[in-house]
């Protein structure tokens, strides 16, 4: 009981640095101008959580100078990409139509049975005309 009660002082008065603390004690540091064991000591933080904070700075400056090399999009290219999208998105919706009027035409050629209730392939009919994807003629 006594431990938890220790434990809950010590997360409630654990000091907590900002990401601008943290890089200025690491750039400090990187100067070498003094020692890691004595900024730590002058800091305040153990020497395993500043070598955890140096690391995670060095990685994301290593992330920052090799994403150039990857080429992030420019906003240029992005909207030239969303038109090309867009442009294919409707070229294919034109050519899903065409296939559909295709289908339409080649089902009116048919020869259809004027006593059958069915269709060849055993469909229902509707109004004389054939559906197509749950679509009705308009005609």
């Amino acid at each position: 009981m006594a431990t938890n009660v220790v434990k809950q002082i010590r997360r409630n008065t654990r000091r907590k640095f900002s990401a601008d603390e943290k890089i200025r004690i690491v750039v400090e540091s990187l100067r070498g101008e003094i020692s890691i064991s004595e900024l730590c000591r002058r800091e305040g933080i153990q020497p395993s959580l500043f070598y955890r904070w140096s690391k995670q700075f060095l990685e994301a400056g290593k992330n920052g100078l090799t994403r150039e090399t990857k080429r992030d999009a420019s906003d240029d290219e992005v909207r030239e990409l969303k038109s090309e999208n867009e442009q294919l998105k409707i070229s294919l919706a034109e050519a899903h139509l065409a296939v559909l009027r295709y289908k339409k035409a080649s089902a009116r050629k048919r020869p259809v049975q004027a006593d059958a209730s069915r269709n060849e392939t055993g469909g229902a009919r509707r109004g004389g005309a054939f559906t197509v994807f749950g679509a009705q003629d308009p005609a």
